[in-house]
């Protein structure tokens, strides 16, 4: 009864998105959709998610991406998110922020700074990361816990970046340590390399 009934949430949920893919799970009991918001096949969220969009704003998933726990994403102009991408727990990703500089007066009084945030295909975005306006991750990047990726910050493919302001810390193919490329290397050979659920499929 109970797999039943989180079928038939689920479904009631996929409902809030003006576009959703096959195959959508949306297992919390709470699921803010507000505007604009599409989802390509096999996504995934989790509970206490908000997407929300604002006048002509978008928020696209590409497929096999979701939200965990406590994830918050609004936007007035686009979000975008690629394919196989995970945005872990307690998560805010704006495109629209306060402008605070060149000026005395309220914050409140300011202009608002709107421009698109572009996440790529097979990023990691760890836990209470908070993405500014105008950031762009390369495919493959991870993003640390607890980060803050200021206003236009240009994250490369395969980059790992951490830190509040986040910074470059290494990149996962290229200079990595011997001890590490050593330890990676008995891993895969001891464990190997999980196909893709959805592999071929999308």
């Amino acid at each position: 009864m109970r797999k039943i009934w989180r079928r038939i949430r689920s479904w009631r949920h996929s409902l809030k998105l003006v576009k959703h893919g096959k195959d959508c799970r949306f297992q919390g009991a709470e699921f803010v959709v507000e505007g604009n918001v599409e989802v390509g096949d096999y996504c995934r969220f989790r509970d206490h998610v908000i997407l929300r969009t604002h006048k002509k704003g978008k928020i696209v998933f590409g497929n096999h991406s979701g939200c965990s726990y406590f994830v918050v994403l609004e936007a007035e102009n686009l979000i975008q998110i690629g394919n196989d991408t995970a945005i872990t727990e307690f998560c805010v990703i704006r495109d629209t922020n306060h402008m605070i500089y060149g000026t005395d007066k309220h914050w409140d009084y300011t202009p608002h700074i709107t421009k698109p945030i572009i996440i790529g295909s097979g990023v990691l975005v760890g836990s209470r990361t908070y993405i500014h306006p105008g950031v762009t991750i390369g495919d493959g990047a991870i993003i640390g816990v607890n980060s803050v990726l200021i206003e236009d910050t240009k994250v490369g493919p395969y980059e790992i970046w951490a830190g509040s302001p986040a910074r470059r810390i290494a990149h996962r193919t290229e200079g990595v340590p011997p001890e590490k490329l050593k330890e990676a290397q008995e891993l895969i050979e001891k464990h190997g390399l999980r196909t893709g659920r959805y592999e071929g499929k999308y």
